[in-house]
């Protein structure tokens, strides 16, 4: 067994953690490559706060061929957040109460929705929660009991240079590895989106991770492939979808400029263990699912022509 200080030399020296990799074999490849979902690609017919969500992405992703994902928080929470557009007094009311819940719902929840997700013979390799500056001590503690009770090997989170600081002797303590998301923002330094964001994220833990979502990179004009072969070692899943340079809009798959097939080819040929997950933004006419299962496709002709 690894000391906590074998452990930290050998995550800054780039060697991944076996967490990470351990469920290399339990989820179906596709031509070597492990395809997924984003469950936020579900969010049109499986809300948060609604009894039958979970339901609704267990047959979504049967429905398009997936058997591992990456868990939106808001689809497994009871009490989502207002709207933005709400009255600010009802926002503080809904955040309160969806702090109650997190703090109220401990393992035994998750174990459960675990349980569903195995039964149906589907995976959650991470659990997408997404920290901000709202979030008590507790609620990030009660976050990292939350995705070990999933079985998820990463927290990956849309969060900021900021609050990733903050999470460090969180993941220390759990020993949970948290991938930062990227956006195309590229007026806020505090987010994520550039290669040196990522770089100030990965100086602070060697328990920090990447979560490269290459449309919002190309979107911001940086290689996203480029970034994923020089820092693979760094990255636990990507996000796939279709945007153009010049922060462009998402699109139909295969209209804009991101390197959906050209990264595929990458991950299939190198036989690499980081996950590439369908997320579905773009404005489609035929409904969440079946846009998803064109998405998923679409990916499998790329790997297996």
């Amino acid at each position: 067994m690894m000391t906590r200080r074998e452990f930290s030399r050998a995550a800054l020296a780039g060697v991944v953690v076996p967490a990470l990799t351990a469920r290399w074999a339990s989820a179906s490849p596709v031509g070597g490559v492990r395809l997924g979902v984003q469950t936020y690609s579900f969010r049109e017919v499986a809300r948060g706060g609604t009894a039958g969500a979970l339901d609704v992405i267990l047959g979504a992703m049967k429905t398009c061929g997936l058997d591992e994902c990456e868990l939106w928080s808001p689809q497994i929470e009871a009490s989502p957040m207002a709207g933005r557009d709400a009255p600010a007094g009802e926002q503080a009311k809904s955040r309160d109460a969806l702090r109650q819940w997190r703090l109220s719902n401990g393992p035994a929840y998750y174990e459960g929705v675990r349980k569903r997700f195995a039964a149906a013979g589907m995976t959650v390799y991470a659990y997408n929660l997404s920290f901000n500056e709202s979030f008590t001590d507790d609620e990030i503690h009660r976050g990292f009991e939350a995705a070990k009770a999933l079985g998820a090997e990463v927290i990956t989170a849309s969060t900021t240079v900021r609050m990733a600081k903050r999470l460090v002797p969180f993941a220390e303590k759990h020993r949970v590895p948290v991938a930062m998301h990227n956006h195309s923002n590229l007026t806020d330094p505090n987010e994520f989106a550039t290669p040196q964001s990522f770089a100030t994220a990965l100086a602070m833990s060697p328990l920090f991770r990447i979560n490269l979502d290459i449309g919002h990179f190309t979107a911001a004009d940086f290689d996203a492939l480029a970034f994923l072969e020089a820092h693979h070692d760094r990255i636990t899943n990507l996000h796939l979808k279709d945007r153009k340079k010049h922060q462009g809009d998402n699109v139909v798959w295969g209209t804009g400029e991101t390197p959906i097939k050209q990264t595929l080819a990458w991950l299939q040929r190198t036989k690499s263990p980081v996950r590439a997950y369908i997320e579905y933004e773009y404005a489609g006419t035929r409904g969440a699912v079946a846009e998803v299962k064109a998405c998923a496709d679409f990916a499998k002709q790329a790997l297996t022509a």
